[in-house]
């Protein structure tokens, strides 16, 4: 025998043992229809089973129908209306959750837009760290209300009293203002 001959032999022969193996791993699993699960709907492709091929369920009050083990999902909250929700007007005058704790804000000039950067709010204790700026360029209007050190190309701002703070930052011979309010 040739090797091309032995070659395709061995193919065929390697071939037909994956079927075989393929047909007997589906022979074990069953030919039973399986039902879908609670949450999905029935598939209309799928032949029905005759009802001598189900069997009937029989009755033992002291165990439950035997389950997967895995917790049913429940099914999606039915929606009738899409976009936004609608929200009834708030004329309340306690003051906005957009005001941020006592955190460190850090903001790195190389990366920010400044002008989108109008104003922030924040708790007394918070940090405005500014990122990538020469000594003695960011200034306030009102030091008493901060604590300001600068190192390495960093200025850090620490809000220690309650007010409003303009912190002027130059930046491409342009210089920006950002509104800083310490509740």
């Amino acid at each position: 025998m040739s090797p091309a001959a032995r070659g395709r032999s061995i193919r065929r022969l390697l071939a037909g043992g994956v079927v075989l193996v393929s047909a007997v791993s589906v022979a074990a699993c069953g030919a039973d229809p399986v039902a879908p699960l609670p949450v999905q709907p029935p598939v209309e492709s799928r032949p029905s089973p005759t009802p001598s091929a189900i069997p009937a369920p029989t009755a033992s009050p002291s165990r439950p129908p035997p389950t997967s083990g895995r917790p049913i999902a429940a099914p999606p909250a039915p929606t009738t209306a899409r976009g936004t929700p609608h929200r009834p007007a708030t004329t309340s005058t306690a003051p906005t959750t957009s005001c941020q704790g006592a955190v460190r804000y850090d903001l790195p000039l190389a990366e920010t837009e400044l002008e989108l950067l109008r104003s922030l709010c924040f708790a007394t204790g918070a940090v405005l760290r500014i990122q990538g700026i020469g000594p003695g360029l960011v200034t306030v209007d009102r030091p008493e209300l901060v604590s300001q050190h600068y190192e390495a190309g960093v200025v850090d701002i620490r809000f220690v009293r309650p007010g409003t703070v303009d912190v002027r930052i130059p930046k491409e011979a342009r210089e920006q203002t950002i509104t800083v309010v310490v509740r």
